[in-house]
C-alpha cells in the first residue's frame, strides 16, 4: 500500500510540473508562438471551445500569429475571444483570417510578467507541499494501523521529502529559465 502512496504522490507532483510548463508556455514573452492563444476560449455556435479546435494557428513572422478558421463564420468569434482573453493582444480581421500582432514588450510589462510567473511557480510549490503532506499523512495512518513499522514509515517519509525537494528544484529551474526569457530584450 505504501508503494502505491509513493507512486500516487510522484504522479501528482509530475502532473503539477506539467501544468506549470503549460502555464509558462502561455505567457507572452514578446515572441509569437501558437501556444500563446491556442487555448483561448471562443464562443462558437452557443458553446465555448478552445481556439485550436476552430482554426489553425501559424507563425508567419517572429512577432505575428495568423489564425485561419476552418469555418468562415468563426472569424468574428475568434476576434472577440482573443480580445477578451486579457493577453494584451489586438487581433485584426483580414478577410478570412485573423492576424494577431505581438506587441513590443516594455520594461513595465516585463516586470508584470515576472510577477505572473512567480505567482504560477508559488502556486505550484504550494501544490507540491500539499501533495507531500497528504502522502505523509497516509503513511502515518498506515503506521498507526500497524501496516508499516516505524522504520519503514520513516524511510517512506524521507523518500517523500526527497521527491518534494526534487520537484521544487525543477520548479526553480523552470522559473529561472522563464524569467530569463522574459527579461531578455
Amino acid at each position: 500500500m505504501s508503494e502505491a502512496i509513493m507512486k500516487m504522490c510522484r504522479d501528482t507532483m509530475n502532473k503539477n510540473i506539467e501544468a506549470l510548463v503549460t502555464q509558462f508556455a502561455r505567457v507572452n514573452t514578446g515572441r509569437a508562438h501558437a501556444s500563446l492563444i491556442e487555448d483561448v476560449p471562443i464562443e462558437y455556435f452557443g458553446s465555448v471551445i478552445p481556439l485550436k479546435q476552430t482554426a489553425s494557428i501559424s507563425v508567419p513572422e517572429s512577432r505575428q500569429l495568423l489564425v485561419t478558421p476552418w469555418d468562415r463564420g468563426a472569424v468574428s468569434a475568434i476576434e472577440k475571444g482573443i480580445m477578451a482573453s486579457n493577453l494584451g493582444l489586438h487581433p485584426q480581421v483580414e478577410g478570412q483570417t485573423v492576424r494577431v500582432m505581438i506587441p513590443t514588450m516594455t520594461e513595465e510589462r516585463r516586470k508584470d510578467l515576472r510577477k505572473v510567473v512567480d505567482g504560477y511557480a508559488e502556486k505550484s510549490r504550494i501544490a507540491i507541499r500539499t501533495h507531500r503532506q497528504d502522502a505523509i499523512r497516509d503513511i502515518k495512518k498506515e503506521e498507526s494501523d500497524k501496516a508499516l513499522s516505524e522504520d519503514e514509515s520513516k524511510r517512506f517519509q524521507d523518500q517523500i521529502q526527497k521527491l518534494t525537494e526534487e520537484h521544487n528544484h525543477t520548479i526553480e529551474q523552470l522559473l529561472k529559465a522563464k524569467v530569463d526569457e522574459i527579461l531578455t530584450v
